[in-house]
């Protein structure tokens, strides 16, 4: 009579995969410490896309992709001014569209994507930006990433929106050592204390654009160097090899 394999008991969540040697991830207790720290020093962190309702943002976080924030900005004011509803959008047409962000990277497609979502939303949608990320999934030029910013930003949920800063740092930190940015979100939320869910993302951007830098991360400055996994860690300009 064969001997029947002992199985060890399911659990809610599957057990972290162990890392590969050299490519360690912090603990869940470090992590609970980075972003106390984080939230210390910004307890209500903002994110700098300019917008004035739910559509703006929406809007805002398309034209951004591959483009920095204060060019959006720039480029937004006067969009905004004249644009501010889906209705408003349409009116003004892809053209016009197209003329006012023209300093923005690939700006023709964006005006092409900006209209098409505006006529979605109309035709779909009451002219409402809905509160869904599977629903947002679905309008032209809005990926999982300007979902999660949208679902996070205007209707308050814990989501992980993954941009390249964040994808940088998780990893320099050594909160992922995901390969793409499905499994680093997956990571965060999984490592990232509930408690913290609703700016992480934002300290993690705000934390890459200003400290931790993908050239010349400002490591003797970080409040999180002592825990950060990163090495070497960068000296202080002028500091002494």
């Amino acid at each position: 009579m064969s001997k029947q394999r002992a199985t060890a008991p399911t659990t809610a969540h599957p057990p972290a995969r162990k890392p590969p040697v050299g490519r360690r991830r912090i603990t869940a207790a470090q992590a609970e410490s980075i972003f106390s720290r984080f939230s210390a020093a910004a307890p209500e962190p903002k994110g700098e896309l300019e917008h004035v309702n739910v559509f703006t943002l929406l809007v805002a976080v398309v034209l951004s992709a591959q483009s920095t924030d204060a060019g959006v900005n720039k480029a937004t004011r006067e969009l905004f001014r004249q644009a501010d509803t889906p209705v408003k959008m349409l009116a003004l047409g892809e053209d016009r569209v197209q003329a006012l962000i023209k300093t923005i990277g690939l700006y023709r497609n964006k005006a092409k994507n900006v209209i098409a979502l505006s006529q979605r939303l109309v035709t779909d949608f009451g002219g409402e930006v809905p509160a869904d990320r599977d629903a947002l999934e679905t309008l032209p030029g809005v990926g999982r990433k300007t979902a999660n910013v949208v679902m996070n930003m205007a209707f308050g949920e814990p989501t992980m929106a993954v941009d390249t800063h964040v994808f940088r740092v998780a990893n320099r930190i050594g909160l992922t050592r995901g390969k793409t940015p499905l499994a680093v979100e997956a990571d965060l939320l999984r490592i990232i204390p509930a408690k913290f869910g609703l700016h992480a993302h934002h300290w993690l951007i705000l934390h890459g654009r200003y400290l931790c830098k993908a050239r010349n991360p400002e490591c003797w400055r970080c409040p999180i160097a002592d825990i950060c996994l990163f090495k070497p860690k960068s000296p202080a300009r002028g500091s002494a090899d």
